[in-house]
């Protein structure tokens, strides 16, 4: 593993925490950004603004757009938080700091909420507001969804594919709309292993499935859920491809309509905070698990490889494709694929092997339970057995000591959680997918070098070991709220842990040759005692062949 002195650890920390965003070069300025010029004078309407991806939009169109005249954004009250108070919590994540900066708070308040719940009838939103926004709106990004991949259906159902057709109803009343996004995922028709930028037959009717959920009561759906949901692993999955169907019967009905269809959705890469997220889902999850030691095996087939796409790249492909349809007026390209895996690939391995180096020697986290280390395993039944050895076993142990500490007990919680979450990932991580994505490819003939700079949707300086470097900080603090202060006795810490595993694995391999020699006469008894057991049922089978046939003797000679 690489080793960094003090000074390499302490640049890279101030390099972290430092960051600007890269600036336009003088050799650029003079040519135009067609992009943002699409958005001058546009009111846009936002589902999902408050979600992962949402957030990212909302601050790069503000960013790169200034001249925006609106963004509404659909939001519920949440946790006794009205949609008002909702906006200004999202304001004060880090992530806008820049924004603030380079344009100013004003810019804000071009941000106004709309309250409204799209897992609701009608989006639950008033007559004046559903009125305002028919009036004024001109884009639509439709990307509210429950993420939960084991959703319960009929909320899955209620939420991203009602609630779609609800925005959809919503659209059609808009008096100047020029364009709708959908944000689909590439992930929704995992029967096509080559999966095209085009159209493909949804499972069922999505309205007849609509209907259904809407009558029958969630326990009874719960039931049924296996017969409804088919192939399809999840409910996600399920209710995104009936979705996409529905996008599809409009834009067949005239609407101006996009579909795109990012992969898995991960950490910002370059702009405007390195590593930023707000969850802990995908390869993140996976890496602080590991780095604080509890997840020790994983059933994967480690030359496999996901899909995966930084939150950055995406929003800046959205924004490209609403730029393609509106400025350009090409309406020919409305399902697009936002994914990586055609022009780089990282295996699972890579990802273990990366993570685990950076958390050792770089970027420790604060209370790892044991040294992170483990393994993939391509047997699902060694994989089992490792997981009561290396995650059950210790989980109760270590939750016993917390309690008689007279703390509270947290381990097997955590461990349950992610036990349900290796349900999800060991179908996507021991399946493989191409996807083929040629609109992203003509977006990139025909930008100029500006636009190539400021919407960035190629990864041919990506880094991999720097970039999951800058997702292991963000997440230490933003996520774990680990501040980097504590990264030197964190450093020791696993040091520590470090030789704590070399001592276990020493004293436990020497119990085990102890008690192999201890028992040494007793297993070599038990051992001859099973040989001869076995040569005298092999020896009975023969005789009663014997007596029958004149191929026992032979076969008793034999033996």
């Amino acid at each position: 593993m690489p080793k960094y002195t003090a000074a390499e650890m302490d640049s890279f920390e101030e390099r972290f925490l430092n960051y600007k965003p890269p600036v336009l070069p003088d050799e650029l300025s003079h040519l135009p950004d067609r992009v943002s010029k699409t958005f001058v004078g546009k009111t846009i309407f936002i589902t999902g603004g408050s979600g992962f991806l949402g957030k990212v939009l909302i601050e790069k169109l503000l960013r790169k757009c200034p001249d925006i005249e609106r963004i509404y954004l659909l939001l519920r009250t949440k946790k006794g938080s009205n949609p008002k108070q909702r906006v200004e919590t999202i304001f004060s994540s880090v992530l806008f700091d820049y924004l603030k900066e380079l344009r100013g708070v004003e810019v804000l308040n071009k941000v106004y909420p709309i309250a409204g719940d799209v897992s609701e009838p009608n989006l639950a939103i008033n007559e004046s507001d559903r009125r305002l926004l028919a009036d004024t709106v001109q884009i639509v990004y439709h990307a509210a969804a429950t993420i939960r991949f084991d959703e319960a259906l009929k909320k899955a159902v209620l939420l991203n594919t009602r609630g779609t057709k609800m925005v959809l109803e919503l659209a059609k009343e808009m008096k100047n709309l020029q364009v709708f996004v959908y944000v689909s995922t590439s992930y929704c028709h995992l029967e096509e292993k080559v999966l095209f930028e085009k159209a493909y037959p949804p499972p069922a009717d999505p309205h007849k499935i609509i209907q259904s959920m809407e009558m029958l009561d969630e326990p009874f759906v719960e039931t049924i859920s296996k017969e409804i949901l088919g192939s399809f692993p999840n409910s996600y999955a399920f209710t995104k491809c009936l979705s996409e169907h529905l996008v599809v019967e409009q834009i067949e009905a005239g609407l101006p309509c996009i579909i795109a269809r990012p992969s898995i959705v991960i950490p910002i890469w370059k702009e405007p905070l390195p590593g930023w997220t707000d969850n802990i889902n995908g390869p993140t999850g996976l890496l602080i698990g590991a780095g604080k030691g509890v997840i020790r095996t994983m059933f994967c087939h480690n030359q496999g490889y996901a899909d995966y796409l930084p939150v950055d790249i995406t929003v800046n492909g959205i924004i490209l494709f609403t730029w393609n349809y509106i400025g350009n007026n090409d309406t020919t390209r409305t399902i697009c694929h936002l994914t990586s895996s055609q022009e780089w690939r990282v295996t699972w391995q890579e990802i273990i092997d990366i993570g685990k180096s950076i958390v050792t020697t770089e970027v420790p986290l604060n209370g790892a339970v044991w040294y992170p280390g483990g393994s993939m395993k391509s047997s699902k039944l060694v994989h089992n057995i490792c997981v009561f050895f290396l995650h059950t076993i210790p989980a109760y142990f270590l939750d016993a000591v917390i309690y008689l500490s007279g703390n509270k007990p947290c381990l097997v919680r955590i461990q349950d959680r992610i036990n349900k979450g290796f349900e999800v990932f060991e179908y996507y991580a021991n399946n493989q997918w191409e996807f083929r994505n040629e609109h992203v490819h003509y977006m990139r003939r025909i930008m100029n070098q500006r636009e190539k700079f400021e919407y960035k949707v190629d990864g041919n300086d990506m880094d991999i070991r720097n970039y999951f470097r800058d997702c292991i900080m963000a997440a230490r603090i933003y996520i774990l709220k680990e501040t980097p202060d504590t990264l030197p006795r964190a450093r020791i810490h696993m040091k520590i842990m470090y030789y704590v595993d070399i001592i276990a694995k020493i004293l436990f391999f020497s119990l085990l040759l102890w008690t192999i020699f201890k028992w040494s006469d007793t297993i070599i008894a038990i051992g001859l005692l099973l040989y001869n057991l076995v040569r005298l049922f092999f020896k009975s089978i023969f005789s009663t062949i014997n007596s029958d046939t004149n191929v026992g003797p032979i076969l008793n000679k034999e033996l």
